[in-house]
């Protein structure tokens, strides 16, 4: 299970995770065509793949996910909390509508999807959860009080998951990524974010953004237990060394 599978690291985790022989259910709020024929073209055989779309933070749409799952494979075997939405504005001008709307997307949903997928996983004794964070859910970053709060947030619940969970077999673990390039990068600058391209490349370590298949690759690590499978509640920092050497704090630095 992927959500924010219609773009960007959604759908790059999508076509990866086909590649490795897993069957699909994608959900997001818009359609996942592109990411259908993309999982599709990285097996010759043709990939099993379902779709879900609607609100992940609306516990019927959940709900029928679960059941898509237990009616189409009868078990479940990882679930990739991917989607997320960003917001940037000072936090004395955020309205507490929006701020609210980003909890629910970010982290009321992977709590109501691993609710909902874990107990299938408890009941079978395996399976992986692996959430998508962010550098923004282990420091602060400035203008982005409800996203890092968001991310912190699903910071602590992947590792009370994994806490309850790891002895009953279910991994739960989170991908923290720094800047990766993707369209919610490209809306952000649009927007009038305040940094542009050359800000990240310039501050970061590895002199680049991060892209999807770097972000893919390792949820992949986390959700195969021949690969992972002692590791249980864990952030995994993808971001090119920016928080190791205090990099991200250059970027905060400049903008003021």
């Amino acid at each position: 299970m992927v959500t924010g599978a219609a773009q960007g690291i959604g759908r790059r985790t999508a076509e990866v995770l086909a590649g490795a022989g897993y069957g699909l259910l994608l959900m997001d709020m818009q359609a996942c065509t592109g990411t259908v024929r993309g999982v599709r073209g990285v097996k010759a055989a043709g990939a099993e793949v379902e779709e879900v779309l609607g609100d992940i933070s609306d516990e019927a749409v959940v709900a029928r996910a679960v059941d898509v799952v237990r009616e189409r494979w009868g078990r479940a075997d990882v679930l990739v909390n991917n989607a997320g939405v960003s917001f940037i504005a000072p936090a004395e001008l955020v309205e507490v509508a929006k701020f609210r709307r980003v909890l629910e997307v970010n982290l009321l949903a992977p709590f109501l999807l691993a609710k909902g997928f874990g107990a299938m996983m408890l009941e079978q004794r395996s399976g992986s959860i692996v959430n998508v964070a962010s550098i923004a859910g282990l420091v602060g970053v400035a203008d982005r009080s409800a996203y890092n709060a968001s991310k912190h947030g699903l910071v602590g619940l992947t590792r009370t998951l994994a806490a309850e969970w790891g002895g009953r077999g279910v991994r739960v673990n989170a991908v923290c990524p720094g800047w990766v390039k993707t369209e919610m990068d490209i809306a952000d600058q649009a927007a009038g974010a305040g940094y542009n391209d050359a800000d990240i490349e310039g501050v970061n370590p590895m002199g680049r953004f991060a892209t999807p298949e770097d972000i893919a690759q390792a949820i992949l690590f986390l959700a195969q237990p021949e690969r992972s499978g002692f590791v249980n509640g864990h952030t995994l920092v993808v971001d090119g060394g920016w928080t190791s050497d205090g990099s991200w704090q250059s970027l905060r630095m400049k903008k003021r």
